[in-house]
């Protein structure tokens, strides 16, 4: 009898180990005939699944409720009404004038415009002037500056009184920092300066732009407006080069702001037609070019 009890529980021993080998995920510590852990040993502790990161919130508002615009003769509409003259009603920025239907109109709706928006750009203003300007627009406590500058800087009565670009950019950081002492949460929206040798070959087939441009207008680019020979192409050449490193002056300095978007090269780079400039001077956007203007300044910064 004895014999054949040891043979039954060799029997039921050896079957339970074979299952412990086949599901071995099955015979834990305290399970019947498994092996006690290793002296000293710990239970692992699951590693907890890694929560995402949230993605920071933008800071830029897509629907700012005032506007301030900064700049030269193109955000003040010259030449755009009547010759030789501003005409800030049909400003790309700020202007009331339906047909143009400016930044500000798109933003802030007809009834806002006159008492949520201001225009303090200057007709002839260079970038050094920027920093003064910023300050007057940062007294108004405004959620948008635009800021529209360079063109002046470029448009020298020859290539050599053109602006230093080391220059250029020490005036944009400080109106930025001047802006950003009286206004810290205000966004600002940054224009290329336009492609001012592109202008120079639509306007070039004009017979009254020629007449205008002899009168000294923007002398680095358009003097000698006809002459197609190589001194003349090297000069067009070389103004051109400088307004593309201002523009990356722009960007590389409105990059360094949380709360500012530079346009992309948006306006350098659009293709401005003979119906989109001045018929008095062929060189300012016209009301047609002030609406397109609007349009692409309104794209960037409604963009989320």
């Amino acid at each position: 009898m004895r014999g054949r009890r040891r043979i039954r529980t060799a029997a039921v021993s050896a079957a339970a180990a074979l299952l412990c080998a086949g599901a071995a995920s099955g015979c834990t510590a305290g399970s019947p005939g498994a092996a006690p852990p290793p002296a000293g040993s710990r239970t692992p502790t699951p590693t907890p699944s890694p929560t995402p990161s949230p993605t920071p919130a933008s800071l830029w508002d897509v629907s700012p409720g005032s506007v301030a615009a900064v700049g030269d003769s193109v955000t003040r509409a010259f030449d755009a009404c009547a010759v030789l003259a501003d005409c800030p009603e049909v400003s790309w920025a700020t202007g009331t004038d339906k047909a143009v239907n400016s930044l500000a109109l798109r933003l802030l709706g007809p009834g806002k415009v006159a008492t949520r928006s201001w225009n303090l750009a200057r007709t002839g203003a260079r970038m050094a002037e920027l920093p003064e300007q910023m300050a007057g627009a940062a007294a108004e406590k405004p959620e948008l500056v635009t800021v529209m500058m360079g063109a002046n800087d470029a448009c020298r009565p020859t290539p050599e009184l053109m602006t230093p670009v080391a220059d250029f950019r020490f005036s944009f950081e400080t109106a930025l920092a001047r802006l950003r002492v009286g206004a810290p949460k205000a966004q600002v929206y940054v224009s290329s300066v336009p492609d001012l040798k592109h202008l120079w070959s639509t306007g070039r087939h004009s017979p009254e732009g020629l007449k205008v441009w002899k009168l000294g207008i923007c002398g680095s680019m358009l003097a000698d407006a006809e002459d197609l020979g190589p001194a003349a192409e090297r000069r067009r050449t070389a103004v051109r080069e400088r307004v593309v490193a201002y523009n990356e002056v722009l960007e590389e300095v409105c990059a360094e702001d949380e709360r500012c978007r530079y346009d992309g090269g948006a306006v350098f780079g659009f293709r401005f037609d003979g119906g989109q400039l001045s018929p008095w001077d062929w060189f300012h956007p016209s009301r047609d070019g002030q609406a397109r203007l609007a349009e692409l300044a309104y794209r960037r910064i409604t963009k989320e």
